[in-house]
């Protein structure tokens, strides 16, 4: 199977992140719009980086799963966040969802996703000893590579004084270098952002059901289409459109940055 589907449409990754399921700021009906306008994509995988519950109790991982069951793609990729490893929450996330990292192939694009979190803290971690399984994992020939992890690799514009990068970051970056990873896909924060660092495309996701909002965010998910060599990223918001993040060139690295401005105005940065 090539990256693009029959006919030439693009190879579509979906990215669902914190939903914060049992949280009084919790909004069921984004989430089952989400759901609905990601199935009517029919991507090929779906990525769901983590903070699925509020505090990982196992009323909130039952719930999350009930939704997330709702997806009709046959490949989900599913990371506990920082929120659900809070009162042992990991253990319901085990039952509920299987092991915390977690390797997929479809046809020639490769998602490796890891647990960051640390039990009860809010910071993350990949850790040294995780570094040669991550590189084992990319080693198999793929077109497309991402790497999956809830806590960012880089502090988010826009989210005040920053604690709460993973601690082995410049580490992390270095073994996804090595590894050829293309796309990192990432959420915490609830802001929406995309970059460029040498080789790797950095992309962080806004919370898709959530109203622990900053600033003048908007719940919402992403969208990637990748074809050929070329990638272009997407920011849905349930209910009310899209717009253009990034595109770039795994190739080349040629990069097109949109940023959305309050006014509506939309800008580009190459």
């Amino acid at each position: 199977m090539s990256a693009a589907r029959d006919g030439g449409a693009p190879f579509v990754i979906a990215q669902i992140s914190d939903l914060h399921c049992g949280g009084p700021h919790f909004l069921p009906n984004l989430l089952e719009r989400a759901i609905n306008e990601v199935n009517d994509l029919r991507p090929d995988i779906v990525v769901v980086s983590g903070d699925l519950t509020t505090f990982g109790f196992k009323e909130e991982y039952a719930q999350a799963k009930s939704y997330l069951d709702r997806l009709a793609c046959t490949a989900v990729v599913v990371i506990p966040g920082n929120h659900d490893s809070r009162n042992v929450g990991y253990v319901h996330f085990e039952e509920l969802f299987g092991d915390r990292n977690s390797v997929v192939h479809v046809g020639d694009v490769t998602v490796v996703a890891v647990d960051s979190t640390e039990p009860d803290l809010d910071h993350g971690q990949i850790g040294r000893g995780t570094y040669g399984w991550i590189e084992e994992c990319f080693a198999r020939p793929a077109d497309l590579r991402v790497f999956v992890c809830h806590h960012h690799l880089l502090p988010v514009p826009g989210t005040g004084r920053e604690r709460n990068i993973i601690y082995d970051a410049g580490d992390a970056i270095e073994c996804l270098q090595r590894a050829g990873v293309n796309l990192v896909l990432s959420g915490h924060k609830h802001v929406p952002y995309a970059w460029r660092l040498e080789d790797l495309f950095i992309v962080n996701a806004g919370t898709v059901s959530s109203l622990r909002l900053r600033g003048k965010t908007r719940p919402c998910y992403n969208v990637i289409e990748f074809s050929g060599r070329h990638v272009d990223v997407w920011r849905k918001y349930p209910f009310h459109g899209q717009e253009k993040i990034i595109q770039f060139a795994i190739d080349t690295l040629e990069f097109e940055k949109y940023t959305a401005r309050i006014e509506g105005e939309v800008t580009t940065k190459r």
